[in-house]
Parts: C-alpha cells; structure tokens; sequence
C-alpha cells in the first residue's frame, strides 16, 4: 500500500551530476530505512546509499562515497545528489523503504530484506 515514485534520472556525460528525487504516497512509516539501490545489465543489486529516519545517519557503498550524498525532506521523501559521476555509475536506480523502529540502515544498505517496498526505477545513463 506504500508507493515509492523515483524520478530526476537522465543522461550525463562523466563527471557531470543528477539529483534523484523519490517520493511516497500511501501507507507510510513513522520511522524507516529508506536507500537508492542500483541495477545495470550483468550485475548485481548495489546498495548505493540508505538513511535514518531522522535524516542524520547516512551510509553508503565504497563506489560512491565522496561522490554522492544522501538527504531527505522528511520520513517519506529522500533525495540522491549524485557528482562527478562515472559511466560506472549507468544504471536503473531504485528507492526503497523498510519499517524501523532502530537504525539498522547500514544492514539495509547490503540486503534490504523482502519487506522493503520498492519504486519502479528511474534510469541513469553516464557516457564517458
């Protein structure tokens, strides 16, 4: 009953920025995980970045510390800000949410669990 809408993706060339938007409707949590996840052809869901309910707690992947940074308005709306990207970074991003009462937001980061509701995805494309 919680929908989760990704939108800001595009193409960039390398070293160039994006800032991802994703916002909920429905059925939301009072305190949550919420985190950018990414997909691209050949590899493996990466967690990119996650972020406590209150917005202070960040963590992200080694491929994009420094990088990207991880916000969010409140407890349903989270944003990616996303520089000097690399053609590395191509790929389908999705946001997803998880009920939780205690940060656990780094263990969501690496396996966001089958409770997490996810968007559809909003695509990133860095040319090199």
């Amino acid at each position: 009953q919680m929908q989760l809408v990704e939108s800001g993706g595009g193409s960039v060339e390398a070293g160039g920025s994006l800032r991802l938007s994703c916002s909920s409707s429905g059925y939301t949590y009072d305190s949550n995980c919420m985190g950018w996840f990414r997909l691209s052809p050949g590899s493996e869901r990466e967690g990119v970045a996650s972020i406590w309910t209150d917005g202070r707690d960040t963590y992200y992947a080694d491929s994009v510390k420094g990088r990207f940074t991880i916000s969010r308005d409140n407890a349903n709306q989270i944003y990616l800000q996303m520089d000097s990207l690399k053609s590395e970074d191509t790929a389908m991003y999705y946001c997803a949410a998880v009920s939780a009462w205690n940060n656990w937001c780094g263990t969501f980061l690496h396996r966001p669990g089958n409770g997490a509701h996810w968007g559809h995805g909003t695509q990133v494309t860095v040319s090199s």
